[in-house]
């Protein structure tokens, strides 16, 4: 006869949704998705020291010792479920509900059953798809020692259970951002939408992307609006999203659209004005007008934005900054490319822009693009760090002299002494760019990175939440922010946000390293694996992700595969993604004589990591005399 132990337990009961009704239609795919459940809960389990009773179908039946640990448990596994359906299609997705008690359980032959079993299955139906329920005994622990809230949602009658029972639901994080984003969106924040092109030659697209740019840059000058930039807009080209949807995505609570249509001299512009809460038109306006007189359409559109939202007085009066109307259709053609950022993309955009500056020596805008492409060029790895100092700050500083006035022209001058470690003077025209123009977010992500640099990564966040906010679908400034948060220790908060990124970007493997990063922060490797081999399914020679990948290889005690890493990142024959590597790579392995090597390298070539300082991957580094050496060449304290 088998003897019977009685203690106290905090027992967890979790639940596949809508299992029943999927394995009716597909028995397969249901029983797919348990397994793909158990292989993801099981060593989540073992971590917080779960005991595993029994699996019931779709179900898990789990023993803790502590409250507080089944209750982290608890949250775990929905982060991580959630995380793993961010690729997947839904009929793939894995949907659980969690449900916890405190009581006393009754043991025998290994199963265990009593009060404290029956009433975690009763609150488990009570929480919502990925949520957590708990009841009162199992808060009474945990407050105060968890950190999410858990809000009483009242007292509950549960079958067989003769007492009413209160219930309190964790407050995801995720939860709290869905809130936010279902909120009233701000008639302030403004985005200009990509305009269509209706000309017959599909090959003036350009002019309808740049006349879109063109509107941006006009509207960022009214006082008191926020105007999102044109990297995050260009991602809804040729979409039929509607208006409300849009809104929520970029956080703007009015939109631009309309369309162009060029033929020869002349150009047709249509636009409406939509309240994105209520999908109302505000105003709209056709403009028929010869092609020299696009500045005034930018100016008549930007008043009427500014009397429609009531934002502020307009600047004044767009100035064309060049008379050469096909420089300026050339100028257009070659930003869009410069955006596109693609080595042939933006090679092809230099060389047009270096033919438009020849043509009219005085266009600010030009020589602006001119050097922003060369920066993109090297801080890409396409060119070597000499072509900053070579090129892209003589056009900066050129354009600056023809218009002091310029946002633009100072953000890209501060933009490359950034990279050219003059700090000191990259701040202050940063500054001078958000003075002229509030709304530059390359000014507040500059800004960003020379906090970071000398250290302050806490004040870092601050400037790269608003250059994100400008921009909320650039890829790059995602990611810088998500390394800031990885640094303080947040990098469930940057996987919340960068999973909004993979779901629009899924074929960028830029995104599926910025998930590995932040797996790396938390010293999961095996998840990181995982996020690496997705980016490199899409890039095999992406340098970043091959940087990564010998990174987790020397942090997971893999030395050998580490410096095969190398020796591929050596073949691409390209000394910027080569160096930052070695300095990494090496870091992790221990040798410091090479880390140092690499990094008095980088010295020269300005190529070294902006967060050197506070990353956590340097601390060995950091206590090394010789880091004291570094900080006192690169002028940052030590």
């Amino acid at each position: 006869m088998s003897q019977e132990h009685r203690r106290l337990a905090a027992i967890m009961f979790t639940d596949m949704v809508g299992y029943t009704a999927l394995g009716q239609k597909s028995e397969s795919l249901s029983l797919a998705l348990v397994d793909e459940q158990r292989r993801l809960t099981r060593p989540i389990l073992k971590r917080h020291m779960g005991r595993e009773v029994k699996t019931m179908g779709d179900s898990f039946l789990v023993e803790f010792s502590s409250a507080l640990d089944a209750v982290r448990c608890a949250y775990e596994i929905q982060r991580a479920t959630r995380e793993f359906n961010i690729p997947l299609p839904e009929e793939r997705r894995i949907h659980l509900r969690v449900g916890i008690h405190l009581g006393d359980v009754v043991e025998s032959a290994g199963d265990i059953s009593g009060d404290a079993v029956n009433l975690a299955s009763r609150i488990e139906p009570l929480a919502e798809n990925g949520g957590v329920c708990l009841t009162r005994q199992v808060y009474d622990h945990v407050q105060n020692k968890f950190e999410l809230p858990l809000k009483s949602v009242g007292n509950k009658l549960l079958k067989n259970v003769a007492s009413p029972v209160e219930v309190f639901r964790m407050v995801m994080p995720w939860s709290i951002e869905k809130q936010e984003t279902h909120g009233k969106l701000d008639r302030n924040r403004l985005a200009v939408l990509p305009l269509s092109n209706m000309s017959s030659s599909p090959e003036d697209g350009y002019f309808a992307d740049g006349m879109t740019e063109e509107l941006i840059s006009s509207l960022s000058r009214l006082q008191g609006l926020g105007v999102i930039s044109r990297t995050s807009v260009m991602q809804y080209k040729n979409q039929t999203k509607h208006a409300s949807e849009i809104g929520r995505e970029l956080g703007a609570g009015t939109l631009l659209e309309g369309s162009v249509r060029k033929a020869g001299n002349r150009v047709r512009i249509a636009l409406q004005l939509i309240d994105a809460n209520t999908d109302n038109h505000l105003w709209a306006e056709n403009y028929d007008r010869n092609l020299d007189d696009v500045f005034a359409i930018q100016t008549d559109v930007a008043s009427r934005v500014s009397a429609s939202l009531k934002a502020g007085g307009f600047a004044g009066p767009v100035h064309a900054d060049t008379d050469d109307m096909e420089a300026y259709t050339i100028y257009l053609r070659a930003m869009q490319l410069s955006y596109e950022s693609t080595e042939t993309a933006l090679k092809e955009a230099v060389s047009l822009l270096i033919d438009v500056v020849a043509r009219d020596p005085r266009f600010v805008r030009a020589r602006v693009g001119l050097g922003m492409s060369y920066v993109r060029l090297a801080t890409q790895g396409y060119a070597e760090f000499t072509i900053l100092k070579d090129k892209a700050e003589v056009e900066a500083r050129k354009a600056i002299s023809l218009d002091p006035s310029s946002a633009d022209a100072h953000a890209a001058l501060s933009a490359t002494l950034n990279f050219l470690d003059e700090f000191k003077e990259s701040v202050a025209e940063a500054e001078k760019a958000i003075q002229l123009n509030p709304n530059s977010p390359e000014a507040y992500y500059t800004l960003g990175f020379n906090h970071c640099t000398e250290g302050r990564v806490e004040e870092s966040l601050s400037y790269f939440r608003k250059a994100l906010e400008l921009d909320p679908l650039s890829v790059q400034k995602a990611r810088v922010l998500a390394i800031a948060l990885g640094i303080m220790g947040k990098s469930d908060e940057a996987r919340i946000m960068l999973g909004k990124m993979l779901r629009i970007y899924p074929d960028n493997p830029t995104v599926w390293l910025c998930m590995a990063e932040s797996y790396i922060f938390d010293k999961n490797y095996a998840k990181a694996q995982e996020y690496i081999d997705r980016g490199q399914a899409l890039n095999p020679v992406e340098p970043l992700l091959l940087i990564n990948q010998g990174l987790v290889y020397a942090l997971n005690g893999r030395p050998e595969q580490a410096r095969a890493m190398l020796k591929k990142l050596e073949s691409l024959q390209r000394e910027t993604p080569l160096t930052y590597s070695q300095i990494f790579i090496y870091t992790a392995l221990g040798e410091m004589d090479n880390a140092f090597k690499a990094l008095n390298r980088a010295t020269e070539t300005h190529v070294w990591p902006f967060h050197i300082k506070t990353h956590p991957l340097f601390a060995e580094l950091r206590k090394d005399p010789r880091f004291a050496d570094f900080c006192r060449k690169m002028g940052i304290p030590n």
